[in-house]
């Protein structure tokens, strides 16, 4: 039997029988960087569900706040790597905040492995419901009649560089003005204290569901289904191409290949099966059946592409 006959026989066993004794009754703890509501914390509370389910073991997600999800991605980082602790991994954890900041204290091609991908996700381009604006158009032309003067809000790595790059593309000049979390960046949208916020469709599906916020428009590669009046940012602004947001699991990268082999069977099946993927494709994401490979290679291609995005909308680099 030659070595790869062998690796693919162990990831066939169960996880508990790749994993030290000490480690199989342990509860599985998902760390999401980010604070409850968003749309991380909403993807791994459907995915603690469904590995409860799966495993017979306790399935806990615990929000890590802070720091652009450094605070987060630093206790996933130092966690024992042995599958018991996963990570939330996003745009802004493992492409965005390599391109924003000088030194990070993790690596993320380095320290992590992907392990899971809930699929490519959308972007809408939400103003409040009694905005002058109705259009695309009409917001690009206001910013363009005031410039500075209109303000959009960021609570992560991910929206500051898409609201960036957006305006660049667009030949406006917005300010930004910076949230700890989304649920602040939402509050003060509605308030009417910003007038712009970049956000995925999993964590603003519900304002625009309920009327609380409009979108102007979405970046996707095609226009929603389940609002297919709604145009999409480059059907008026061709160069913006930025990819939607990216929601994975990651583990820290000493976790044995056969553990990482079972995870990404078990997130594939969910992710492809229902109710999670009718509940993901309803928020826009289009979930698929990834390999180890296709992740690893898929990290590697996007984070060089933020580096270009982040030096292309000239921001500066902390």
């Amino acid at each position: 039997m030659d070595r790869r006959q062998w690796l693919q026989g162990l990831a066939a066993l169960p996880l508990a029988a790749a994993l030290p004794a000490q480690a199989q009754d342990k509860p599985i703890q998902i760390i999401v960087p980010f604070g409850p509501g968003g749309s991380g914390d909403i993807s791994a509370r459907m995915l603690s569900e469904f590995l409860t389910r799966k495993t017979g073991r306790a399935v806990v997600v615990d929000n890590k706040p802070g720091g652009n999800g450094i605070i987060g991605v630093e206790a996933a980082r130092t966690a024992p790597a042995d599958g018991s602790v996963l990570l939330l991994a996003t745009t802004s954890t493992h492409l965005a905040n390599p391109a924003l900041f000088h030194k990070l204290p993790y690596d993320p091609g380095k320290d992590f492995r992907l392990v899971g991908s809930f699929g490519p996700g959308s972007t809408y381009l939400l103003v409040r419901p009694d905005a002058p604006y109705k259009t695309l158009q009409d917001f690009v032309r206001a910013a363009k009649a005031a410039p500075g003067q209109l303000n959009y809000g960021h609570f992560n790595a991910t929206s500051k560089v898409t609201a960036a790059l957006f305006a660049h593309e667009a030949g406006i000049a917005l300010t930004a003005i910076p949230y700890k979390q989304v649920g602040q960046a939402m509050s003060e949208l509605m308030a009417g204290q910003i007038q712009v916020v970049f956000t995925d469709t999993v964590q603003g599906d519900s304002f625009v569901a309920s009327g609380q916020l409009r979108a102007l428009a979405v970046h996707s590669d095609a226009r929603l289904k389940r609002y297919p009046e709604l145009p999409r940012i480059a059907e008026s602004i061709p160069n913006f191409t930025i990819r939607g947001g990216f929601l994975g699991i990651a583990v820290p990268a000493a976790t044995p290949l056969a553990v990482q082999q079972q995870l990404n069977g078990w997130i594939n099946e969910a992710v492809t099966t229902d109710p999670i993927k009718s509940r993901l494709e309803g928020f826009a994401f289009t979930p698929a059946s990834v390999s180890l490979e296709q992740l690893a290679a898929f990290e590697r291609e996007e984070r060089a592409k933020w580096k270009q995005y982040v030096d292309i909308a000239k921001i500066e680099v902390q």
